[in-house]
């Protein structure tokens, strides 16, 4: 068997590797570097994949959450509501813009924004929700979108782990990860579902003068070259980058179902190991499983990732240390126990290896190892 990865990116290229080398040398040849016809021939097909969205790529899904909260018009002191546990980056462009994050618990099984206790954390300065698709799943977007319109609210839906999961409100009107709300992002992170082979992001939005407006601030605040009407960014995709994306982006299907069925291994496997729970699944969100995270009982965690390791098999925490505790963003009455649920999260889950190319062996290894470690 060979070294177990927690993505497998060099077997994913190595199995369309033809088809990427082609892509690249077009590029290349044509020397379109910078805003090259690829990028718009990706746009338009990442479009129709999620439902006819207007989709405007940028340099990355940091970038991508910046560039939503200045095309919104958001201002310093104003309040944006997130969920506590989620990686840095939400965070961050709140800060950078000089606005305010205010942090609000998960639910404990989804891991995703809480709608029960959302509208206690709204205010008079509150401006926009951003519920982040959390490890490939959905966050439960339905109250959050009534809430948000209750109070006349934006919704920036951070999917950058969660491209292709598709939502179904109760109507039954299915819509996919980050085109419900008013502005969706994404990452194309070389580890996502979706990955380049450097970085990449993009944004998504129903609202036609929205996204003219998004792609004048990613371009300099400009339309036509050298007149800035507003003040923008310089945020591209490059060419190169887009030529992997619209080759990977035939295969993104084939991807999600590799993953969902590496889970379900996962699933059968360690469904009756009673000193851990294997991810929760919600009825109304598909789940692209970027990460295959379970929780670990009993204080165990650190001592089974370690045992993981010694073994030969990679995992990770996602995320070890929450928002509310990181020196950068701590505040006054925001102290240990101000979030229980995402705390006893930070100290409880772990992501098990899991990508496109998974063999049987390999997720045979894995489990019984992890049984071997509870069990003997």
């Amino acid at each position: 068997m060979d070294k177990i990865k927690m993505v497998d990116l060099q077997t994913q290229y190595l199995l369309i590797k033809q088809e990427i080398d082609e892509a690249i040398q077009q590029v290349l040849t044509s020397t379109a570097f910078i805003q090259g016809p690829e990028v718009n021939t990706f746009a338009q097909a990442l479009s129709a994949y999620i439902g006819g969205a207007h989709v405007i790529p940028c340099a990355n899904g940091t970038d991508a959450l910046q560039i939503a909260m200045m095309a919104l018009d958001l201002k310093p002191g104003d309040e944006v509501i997130l969920p506590v546990h989620t990686y840095v980056a939400t965070a961050e462009v709140i800060a950078l813009l000089g606005l305010t994050p205010v942090f609000t618990e998960v639910n404990k099984d989804t891991f995703n924004i809480d709608p029960d206790i959302l509208e206690s954390k709204i205010t008079s300065r509150t401006k926009a929700i951003v519920p982040v698709h959390l490890y490939g799943q959905c966050a439960d977007m339905e109250p959050v979108l009534k809430i948000a319109a209750r109070h006349n609210l934006h919704v920036i839906e951070d999917a950058a782990q969660s491209l292709g999961a598709k939502y179904t409100f109760t109507d039954g009107t299915t819509k996919t990860s980050g085109t419900m709300g008013t502005i969706g992002t994404t990452s194309f992170f070389p580890s996502k579902n979706l990955g380049c082979y450097g970085d990449g992001g993009a944004i998504f939005t129903n609202d036609k003068a929205l996204a003219e407006k998004i792609r004048m601030i990613a371009n300099h605040g400009q339309q036509v070259k050298y007149h800035h009407d507003i003040i923008g960014v310089n945020s591209r995709l490059d060419t190169l980058q887009a030529a992997i994306l619209r080759v990977k982006l035939n295969y993104l299907d084939r991807y999600e179902r590799n993953r969902n069925e590496a889970a379900s291994s996962y699933d059968q496997a360690l469904a009756q190991v009673k000193e851990i729970e294997i991810p929760y699944r919600a009825t109304n969100s598909t789940h692209v499983f970027h990460q295959y995270t379970i929780k670990v009982k009993d204080g165990k965690r650190d001592a089974l990732k370690k045992y993981l390791e010694q073994q030969g098999i990679p995992t990770m925490i996602y995320y070890p240390v929450p928002l509310h505790l990181q020196k950068a963003y701590k505040r006054s009455g925001f102290d240990e126990g101000s979030f229980p649920i995402t705390e006893e999260l930070s100290r409880t889950v772990l992501s098990l290896p899991i990508h496109t190319e998974m063999k049987a062996e390999e997720l045979n290894y894995i489990t019984s190892t992890i049984k071997t470690f509870f069990h003997g």
